[in-house]
């Protein structure tokens, strides 16, 4: 087991990626904060794996509350090993449809700015401790490309990346690792609303395998991106995408 005897706080961890790497870096030993604004979906993780799940009511947007986080972490736990920013919501929307307070400033609030409290109060958690770490945080392959009615989600995993580059750079003196996943299309709630504007046929097809990556495949990538076995990755996004972003839907069969 990779993890073993390794503590981590998740945020997100209700979702259909999120539940996935919860349950994966307990397989691999770990001991998880799992955060969420779910609290239906967080006592059933707690249900699912007993005390090695430990849960709390975490609003990513307030940054004291994710402070709180943290510090129910250490609480539980006795400390912090492993940081990953995994809370993102996605509202699809013409552009020139938007309102923009609640479909950029809500989209970036949670996606840009959550990431962004995530890595400062890991980062000050780490220098208290004076032990190294990782914080590891959910980009997207549309951080690098342009999409219809995704504008707001696009230009926030941007920013998520750029913040991976920035923060490994001034964090690394204290022995802390930041990177990032970029997954494609996997199959999520998320994803679904894809369903009811009669796009869940095409969405498979541009896939190279012609079918959906899944939130397990993406968690497999997770526990080794923050377990010592990635420890020359630094300051990257990983790319999980199924090659989504490497070709042109193909014209043949």
């Amino acid at each position: 087991m990779r993890l073993q005897g390794k503590i981590a706080v998740l945020t997100g961890a209700c979702g259909g990626i999120g539940q996935a790497i919860v349950d994966k870096l307990v397989k691999e030993g770990a001991c998880v904060l799992a955060a969420d604004l779910s609290e239906a979906g967080l006592a059933d993780l707690h249900d699912t794996h007993g005390d090695a799940v430990a849960t709390r009511l975490t609003d990513v947007t307030d940054y004291r509350d994710v402070q709180a986080m943290i510090a129910a972490a250490v609480e539980a736990f006795g400390r912090l090993d492993i940081m990953i920013n995994n809370a993102g919501i996605a509202q699809p929307k013409p552009l020139i449809e938007h309102d923009p307070e609640r479909d950029f400033d809500g989209v970036t609030a949670v996606n840009q700015k959550g990431v962004y409290h995530g890595i400062v109060a890991a980062a000050q958690q780490f220098r208290s401790q004076s032990s190294g770490g990782v914080i590891l945080n959910t980009s997207s392959v549309y951080a690098k490309m342009a999409s219809e009615m995704t504008f707001s989600y696009n230009v926030s995993k941007a920013a998520v990346d750029m913040m991976t580059k920035c923060a490994a750079l001034e964090l690394a003196p204290l022995g802390v690792r930041v990177c990032a996943i970029a997954p494609g299309r996997v199959d999520t709630p998320m994803l679904r609303q894809y369903e009811a504007l009669g796009l869940w046929d095409h969405i498979h097809k541009e896939q190279m395998r012609r079918t959906l990556t899944s939130p397990s495949e993406i968690a497999d990538i997770v526990a080794f991106l923050v377990s010592d076995d990635a420890n020359c990755i630094n300051g990257s996004t990983i790319d999980a995408a199924d090659g989504f972003e490497s070709f042109k839907f193909p014209l043949l069969p």
